[in-house]
């Protein structure tokens, strides 16, 4: 690609038909499921459809990452200036004829263009949503910054995909993209469990206690996408001890220099094995600490409010959720890190902080001005 620059804007308007195609789909089965409703509840299930689609998303964008598939398409937003795959045929023939296992093939440019497609859908979709919010701002309780600022931030997770891209899978900025796209599916959650107006009032030091799992599990989130953005799922052999011991040798130092390339260490050189080690390990071991933590959360959710249905809902969930990550995170590590355990994987780790967001959000719903929660419960207003 010597004539062709990393950012190509010249396919962005095909690129954003393409969005607005995908989008129709969804905004039409939304019409036409609640034709017979009021504005404000076909924006409520709007934004319950964008949750799915986005966490439909991040599961693709695993898929696309453990696939090696983030450069098959080496430039942004277009593939070789071209909107399609159909339409960098030659340039992707050639650089498959000379590494045919390498970065670019016709197979990894189309899933990280469909992984494209997708995304400008879902950002098409949260456009139409800040819209309509500040449409209906007299409708809904909730605030329309609410949307706009879910509208701002797929903007930012836009620009850290391009940066995926024209960096070279640069570790930091992967990683980035993967909590950036977690953010997002968390703002979705709260505004999507606030139209619902349903209340859950944590009481005897749940409130904190959920709040402080909901950290571990953003900070864990961190430490596995850097292990997984470093390929370093496979550095540790065995469970429960790595590579035989129970404390091998680790090089931090190297492992958690946040600003280098892919595959080098923070002196420029090759990134040390020790180093991989560090970066798998830390994850291994504070998810032995997040496990404890979330099943604590759900054993007290059982003790204190076990009373409440709702309760009891969100703590199997977040049994299930847990147990869900400690059975994948040990099909990565014994079986060989299949891609079905490593999708999977961040699929509990979104499904997790979505249960988290959700229960916290129900619980501000509880604090909230009791005017303002009748009205959300009278429909889909949102208690801001």
């Amino acid at each position: 690609m010597d004539a062709q620059t990393l950012y190509d804007f010249t396919p962005v308007a095909r690129m954003a038909l393409l969005g607005i195609v995908i989008a129709l789909g969804p905004l039409a089965w939304v019409w036409l499921r609640h034709r017979s409703a009021a504005p404000a509840q076909r924006l409520a299930a709007l934004t319950l459809l964008t949750l799915f689609l986005t966490f439909d998303l991040i599961l693709f964008g695993a898929f696309t990452r453990l696939t090696d598939s983030g450069l098959g398409c080496p430039d942004w937003p277009g593939c070789y200036g071209s909107a399609s795959p159909f339409g960098a045929h030659e340039q992707i023939s050639a650089a498959q004829a000379e590494a045919p296992t390498g970065p670019v093939t016709h197979q990894k440019a189309w899933i990280e263009m469909v992984h494209r497609y997708l995304a400008t859908g879902v950002g098409v979709l949260i456009t139409v949503m800040a819209i309509a919010a500040w449409l209906l701002r007299r409708e809904i309780a909730l605030s329309p910054w609410w949307a706009t600022v879910t509208l701002a931030w797929v903007c930012v997770q836009g620009a850290f995909g391009a940066l995926t891209v024209t960096w070279k899978l640069y570790p930091a900025i992967v990683t980035a993209h993967l909590l950036g796209g977690l953010i997002l599916l968390a703002l979705l959650a709260a505004q999507a469990q606030v139209f619902r107006g349903r209340r859950l009032p944590l009481v005897g030091g749940v409130h904190l206690q959920a709040w402080v799992v909901f950290l571990l599990v953003w900070v864990q989130v961190a430490l596995g996408g850097w292990v997984s953005t470093n390929y370093a799922v496979l550095a540790c052999g065995g469970f429960p001890t790595c590579n035989g011991s129970w404390w091998p040798e680790m090089d931090f130092d190297h492992g958690y220099t946040l600003l280098r390339e892919l595959g080098a260490g923070k002196d420029g050189g090759y990134l040390p094995f020790p180093a991989l080690v560090a970066i798998h390990y830390t994850h291994r071991l504070a998810a032995y600490v997040v496990f404890v933590a979330v099943g604590l959360l759900a054993w007290r959710l059982l003790a204190v409010h076990g009373q409440d249905r709702s309760a009891r809902r969100f703590a199997w969930a977040l049994a299930g959720c847990a147990l869900w990550q400690l059975g994948t995170g040990l099909s990565n590590v014994v079986l060989g890190w299949p891609l079905v355990a490593a999708v999977s994987h961040t699929g509990g780790a979104a499904a997790l902080v979505g249960v988290l967001t959700a229960l916290l959000t129900r619980a501000r719903l509880t604090q909230a001005a009791p005017d303002r929660l009748a009205a959300a419960a009278a429909g889909p207003r949102l208690a801001s």
